[in-house]
């Protein structure tokens, strides 16, 4: 019997019934998340590290299986799997209640944790108190509420990034990347913060301390990173402090700019970022969600840009606070800082200006407006401030208020709890400040773009249908057009679902290209002409 799928259907077949073993992997999935929600409720488990293992490898072990069922029978190659026939990947009953069900999670994670068992100067119950035992083996320390997010969203990242490689087994790029985040957030955002919590008043460090520091968690993502109490915790752990605070400067003005120029900002928010890297695993079921529409692609250049310009003069008014403006105790004064903030702005802006005004277009209007706004603004705050506060708010007041706002409500209730409503990338299309900066600079003088073949394109519409950040990809292949656009996380799944080859992403030069705007247009093309040229 032949084993050829002769089905010519783009949008995909409806989705099978699942066979028995994925019913069983389910059960044994729901066991683990069974004793979870058991000592959620205050249920005492009388071996904490092995009910503990038995939750993690159960959720773990069930999922995998499942997965594996799931693509073990399939051809390489990207299918659509019946997401449009499914209720919970296509905004119907299932995906409404999984939005509520892990908006409540972010909601009592973040501002009701004692409802998790978190108990301040005594032991924890609970589920937080189920993840004692790998919390003090880690750290030597009792767990919190962010340590049991931390080590569930590494499980996540870990669990589902497996899946994901199996589905797109067939995209070297996609693996690639995908064991590079699952690395980037076990390592850098899990591990090592926990270690270096442990060696804290060690004899390696002659009794000293070290700064909890994620650190690949760069401003302004990490918008409290030179808050004076930070400051003072990299000063006070010595030279191994000093230098994280020199990596975290050189990190926004030399590593990343550099990083984006070479590789687009697809280095960090599809390669590093704990964000995206939650996004592309677990939300990946829900990037066709994503809205395409020109209303959003406005309301995302709003918002997205407005937070940038907050971020930017929250961490200014904060860092002034507490600066002086006696030149004997200062040697960075309140005044020469802002005027130092000052003089970049305007030096970007004017570089902007005068050599990339064209390539922005109506973006320099926006541009305008906001260096506009805080060049009033750090006039306005060096006027009407005084010491420790900024304007009539104190300056730890508008930490807390950025905080709550973006920190918490946008990055954690609605970026991630509306996965299954908004798609997978709400947080970094609309409120990542980190992307807007190198999207900035992506725009403006990356190497990075996605190639098309505009004269193989069959408009099938699967680019566009799983980009998510929104992007009409098929009207740019559609005239052989380069996708160069401050969104674009260079995720590459748009290349991966193409059937015909027509999207490629590259860093490479330009010289000694086809243009296919005349391929597509039917114009004859001297080659001999480009090949003379390299």
């Amino acid at each position: 019997m032949s084993t050829y799928d002769r089905s010519m259907a783009l949008t995909g077949q409806p989705p099978k019934e699942i066979n028995l073993n994925q019913k069983i992997a389910s059960i044994v999935g729901m066991l683990g998340l069974a004793i979870l929600l058991l000592a959620t409720f205050n249920v005492s488990f009388p071996n904490k590290t092995l009910w503990l293992t038995l939750a993690l490898v159960s959720i773990s072990g069930g999922t995998l299986w499942f997965a594996w069922e799931q693509y073990r029978g399939k051809y390489p190659g990207i299918k659509n799997d019946g997401v449009w026939f499914k209720s919970l990947t296509n905004l119907g009953f299932w995906g409404w209640i999984a939005g509520l069900a892990i908006t409540t999670f972010y909601v009592i994670l973040y501002f009701f944790p004692e409802y998790l068992g978190l108990v301040n100067g005594g032991d924890n119950k609970g589920v937080i108190g189920l993840f004692d035992p790998l919390s003090k083996a880690l750290s030597g320390n009792p767990a919190s509420q962010w340590f049991v997010y931390g080590a569930l969203y590494t499980v996540a990242i870990l669990v589902f990034g497996v899946k994901f490689m199996w589905k797109y087994r067939h995209n070297r790029y996609e693996r690639i990347r995908t064991l590079s985040v699952m690395f980037f957030q076990t390592s850098f955002a899990f591990l090592i913060p926990e270690f270096m919590a442990r060696l804290n008043g060690s004899s390696v460090l002659q009794g000293g301390s070290l700064p909890f520091l994620d650190l690949k968690n760069i401003w302004p993502l990490n918008y409290y990173n030179f808050e004076s109490y930070r400051i003072k915790g990299f000063l006070s752990s010595g030279d191994i402090g000093f230098a994280m605070l020199i990596f975290a400067i050189l990190s926004v003005f030399v590593i990343t700019p550099f990083l984006t120029y070479k590789f687009g900002k697809r280095w960090y928010c599809s390669w590093v970022c704990g964000c995206g890297g939650l996004a592309e695993t677990i939300g990946d079921p829900f990037r066709q969600l994503s809205d395409k529409s020109v209303k959003a692609w406005k309301v995302e250049r709003w918002v997205i840009h407005s937070v940038v310009v907050f971020v930017t003069l929250m961490t200014t008014a904060v860092i002034y606070s507490y600066l002086g403006n006696d030149t004997s105790k200062y040697w960075l004064t309140k005044t020469t800082f802002l005027l130092g903030v000052a003089t970049l702005l305007t030096l970007v802006f004017a570089w902007v200006m005068i050599f990339k005004r064209d390539q922005l277009q109506k973006d320099a209007k926006y541009g305008a407006i906001g260096y506009f706004v805080i060049i009033i603004s750090l006039i306005a705050i060096h006027f009407f401030s005084g010491e420790g506060h900024v304007f009539l708010f104190k300056s730890g007041a508008l930490r807390k208020n950025y905080s709550f706002l973006i920190g918490s409500i946008f990055s954690g209730v609605i970026g991630t709890g509306f996965y299954p409503i908004f798609g997978n990338r709400a947080w970094c299309r609309f409120g990542c400040p980190m992307a807007a900066m190198m999207g900035f600079q992506q725009r403006l003088f990356s190497k990075f773009r996605i190639t098309t073949n505009g004269g193989q394109c069959i408009s099938c519409g699967n680019c566009s249908t799983y980009c998510e950040m929104g992007i009409d990809v098929r009207a740019y292949a559609q005239k052989g057009e380069n996708i160069v656009r401050s969104s674009c996380v260079g995720c590459g799944i748009c290349s991966a679902v193409c059937p015909r080859g027509v999207l490629k992403l590259e860093n490479g030069p330009l010289q000694g290209r086809i243009d296919s705007n005349q391929v597509l247009l039917g114009n004859d093309v001297d080659l001999m002409e480009l090949v003379n040229s390299k």
